[in-house]
């Protein structure tokens, strides 16, 4: 009877190398992939926000949502120079409350990258958005109150093309952990949605609201 063959310890060794660099190379293909679909979902959810914030516009006189974000409410100390605007933050309405009638899923308040974060970005301020901030706030995302303590208007806006009015709550969740390395998706005065490097965010937070 002929014996039945089998492999060799040295083709089961070069079997698993060959697996070992195909994993190495597909893994990271996979996971830019599987990020690049939670971008675009991201991106998707601010388009609709911003649908909402139009339809509420043209309700409301053209103005802006009367409405704050986590950061304003819990963080009320960033508007110290403005005491006015500071003095109306307890009274004023989270802004996805604001726009609730003309949202159908309030899904669509949360990144799908959303990792939370401890400090307010950029601040240094602490900030508990844990274990997500949608978790945490019922919104992964933050609004540029500016715009409604100005009762500004899409119309008067000097240059909405680049003026942010809502963004990811941190720029890790779709960039790059270093300072330079973190990128955000942005919903702008015309309402149209990009995905921002940090000189495009710094960019838009120096544009002018009057």
């Amino acid at each position: 009877m002929r014996a039945r063959g089998g492999f060799t310890l040295i083709e089961l060794l070069v079997v698993i190398a060959i697996i070992a660099v195909l994993a190495a190379i597909l893994f990271p293909v996979f996971a830019r992939a599987r990020e690049k679909a939670r971008s675009t979902a991201c991106i998707s959810n601010l388009k609709q926000i911003g649908l909402a914030m139009a339809m509420y516009c043209s309700d409301y006189d053209g103005h802006f949502p009367w409405g704050v974000d986590p950061a304003d409410r819990f963080c009320p100390q960033i508007w110290s120079s403005f005491p006015l605007w500071q003095s109306w933050i307890p009274g004023m309405p989270f802004l996805w409350d604001v726009l609730d009638p003309y949202v159908k899923n309030h899904q669509i308040w949360q990144c799908p990258s959303d990792t939370g974060f401890s400090v307010l970005e950029d601040s240094g301020i602490p900030l508990n958005g844990q274990p997500t901030a949608y978790d945490a706030y019922n919104t992964s995302y933050m609004w540029r109150t500016e715009v409604a303590f100005r009762l500004a208007m899409p119309d008067s806006l000097p240059d909405p093309v680049w003026l942010n009015l809502m963004f990811d709550g941190h720029g890790k969740w779709h960039g790059g952990s270093g300072y330079n390395a973190r990128r955000w998706n942005m919903l702008f005065g015309d309402f149209h949605v990009k995905s921002v490097d940090r000189t495009s965010y710094e960019k838009a937070w120096r544009t002018s609201v009057q």
